[in-house]
């Protein structure tokens, strides 16, 4: 089955400052704000929605396709790509801005500052539903282009192909018509609790009426797991066991790599997210979305556990 990752590609330039932003900001002062944290060190990742979720299928065993923007500067990215066997072909490169990026600043207390720059991230990815097979494509719409996440939606349904919406960090950019449409035929609706609550104070709908709408609402709930609800009830799956937690940062991406791959292989939804659990087990280990590696006798291995 082919599967379409829509959403972003990012650069993500973290910085770590060596002591507290409090103790540099003076809150009578902030109306004038003008204040530089020199940092100790910078480090460039590969991020973006669309690039994480698709890293997590390709250790999954998975040949995923990539629909997002990408800038002038994809050189790098697309190194990346090419060591990890994750196709290109159909990412649409911009040539006249930058790829989006995230510039995050860390304190000594885990207090962030970020500043994002969307870039390619603007324009369209522009895929070509003409070409996908209704019977033989499943499709995420995640955070990324305002208009793909409204149009793919739509242009599903008339092509009858399969798809999951995960409207994540764009939901503030949403409005509830948007929302709502997207959200009708959709296969899974997921989100965290914090953006499930969202989209009810935006759509005026409970958990009850989106159901209806949405073949099944799956909500990640970090460390506690995360909840599968259905037409026939609502099940807690729980999170597995990480041998160390160093970065949670793009778990939820790793997650629905994971959930993915099991319904491509004919899972169940509820088997399927156990997948996606202990997919983002194997992600928080490591610095970065895109950093962490196991075996199929590893995942094998973890899944029994937390089975």
């Amino acid at each position: 089955m082919k599967i379409i990752v829509s959403g972003s590609l990012a650069y993500d330039r973290i910085m770590d400052f060596p002591g507290y932003f409090s103790d540099h900001i003076l809150p009578d002062k902030i109306h004038v704000l003008n204040i530089c944290f020199q940092v100790d060190s910078m480090k460039e990742k590969f991020g973006g929605t669309a690039g994480n979720i698709a890293y997590a299928l390709t250790l999954m065993g998975e040949k995923p396709v990539i629909s997002a923007a990408i800038g002038h500067d994809y050189q790098r990215y697309f190194e990346g790509f090419a060591r990890n066997e994750i196709s290109t072909e159909s990412i649409r490169i911009i040539e006249d801005d930058f790829t989006a990026s995230a510039y995050i600043t860390t304190d000594r207390a885990d207090n962030q500052i970020t500043g994002f720059h969307p870039g390619a991230m603007k324009h369209t990815s522009a895929l070509d539903f003409d070409k996908l097979d209704p019977k033989d494509t499943i499709l995420i719409v995640s955070p990324g282009n305002l208009d793909d996440m409204v149009n793919y939606p739509r242009a599903c349904k008339i092509k009858d192909i399969s798809y999951i919406f995960d409207p994540g960090q764009a939901l503030p950019m949403l409005d509830a018509q948007d929302l709502i449409q997207a959200i009708e035929g959709c296969r899974i609706l997921i989100t965290n609790d914090y953006e499930l609550e969202l989209i009810m104070s935006k759509t005026g709908l409970d958990k009850k009426a989106l159901l209806s709408r949405a073949g099944a609402i799956i909500t990640t709930l970090g460390e506690m797991g995360s909840q599968l609800c259905t037409q026939e009830g609502e099940v807690r799956i729980p999170a597995s066991k990480a041998s160390l937690v160093v970065d949670p940062t793009g778990a939820g991406d790793s997650f629905r790599g994971g959930l993915i791959s099991g319904l491509v292989q004919g899972k169940d939804i509820e088997q399927s997210a156990r997948m996606g659990s202990v997919c983002a087990s194997f992600s928080v280990e490591c610095y970065g979305t895109q950093e962490y590696r196991f075996s199929p006798e590893k995942f094998n291995e973890r899944l029994f556990i937390s089975s």
